[in-house]
């Protein structure tokens, strides 16, 4: 299953890379995982300048270095005080530098602060024709501030929405997911499977999903995630630093289900019926 990010085809299943980097002693199993899914097939890699204060980037740094560049994808986000005319240069050259490349396929603005929004996207551009950066997103913008960007010169540039979504977290299918359909920006889906289920939402224990998971022979993980890339123009970057989950992920992607399935998914876990806030962790 795939799914185009700048007009690059790519695995429709990334990796995420939040909480890792911060323990040493979990250091080869999360490079292991890393490396695991690279070689499985997936390019997308997701992490930012604010996991860690740089440790996740370091981290994927040194995960990277035996592969070629040109077969991955790395993206990372910035600060919204770092993403001004003076500063995001400045933030993006770390991040780079902790990462050990000369590019990022993606820099997303991680949310938005007090820095015009006029200001960033001009920061951004300039940093996409320096070379530094491939393309240019946002994260955890709603509707409302989609429409503003857009309305901006050079806001069309924008190549992707990174967002929760989750079946616990459905609220941008109402009004943001089928703008963003509309609009050709893919969404980028941040914590697909709830964090491993430690958002609450208590998935592990549901009877219906453990009938669904069992029947396809597959994990409650990777039911949620296979879920979540049922929208077509959906990526989802599931964090995890355990190899065998790692491939599990990647897997999961060849789940497909039936409209009954789906039924019975949305009765157990109603779509949302009016406008929700966006949902942020």
């Amino acid at each position: 299953m795939k799914r185009t990010l700048n007009k690059q085809s790519v695995l429709a299943v990334g990796m995420g890379t939040w909480h890792m980097g911060d323990d040493p002693a979990k250091e080869k199993a999360e490079i292991d995982a890393l490396q695991a899914g690279i070689k499985a097939g997936a390019a997308v890699i997701d992490t930012a300048e604010v996991y860690g204060e740089g440790n996740a980037e370091t981290l994927v740094g040194k995960a990277i270095q035996p592969f070629t560049r040109g077969d991955l994808y790395l993206i990372s986000k910035v600060y919204p005080w770092n993403a001004s005319a003076d500063e995001l240069p400045k933030a993006l050259d770390r991040s780079l530098a902790r990462l050990g490349t000369d590019y990022l396929d993606l820099y997303l603005l991680h949310w938005r602060g007090d820095v015009p929004l006029a200001e960033t996207v001009d920061a951004l551009e300039a940093a996409k024709a320096s070379g530094k950066i491939r393309a240019w997103g946002v994260s955890n913008f709603d509707v409302a501030d989609m429409e503003e960007l857009l309305r901006l010169e050079n806001g069309d540039q924008c190549a992707a929405n990174q967002v929760l979504y989750n079946l616990g977290a459905r609220g941008i299918e109402y009004d943001l997911l089928p703008w963003q359909a509309e609009a050709e920006i893919p969404v980028i889906a941040y914590s697909p499977i709830a964090q491993g289920d430690r958002l609450g939402h208590h998935f592990k224990n549901d009877e219906v999903l453990k009938e669904l998971a069992e029947a396809k022979g597959c994990t409650i993980f990777q039911l949620l995630l296979a879920w979540t890339l049922r929208q077509p123009h959906v990526l989802a970057i599931p964090q995890t630093s355990d190899s065998l989950h790692m491939l599990q992920n990647i897997e999961a992607a060849k789940i497909v289900f039936s409209k009954s399935e789906l039924a019975t998914i949305d009765a157990r876990f109603p779509e949302p019926t009016k406008k929700q806030p966006l949902a942020m962790i």
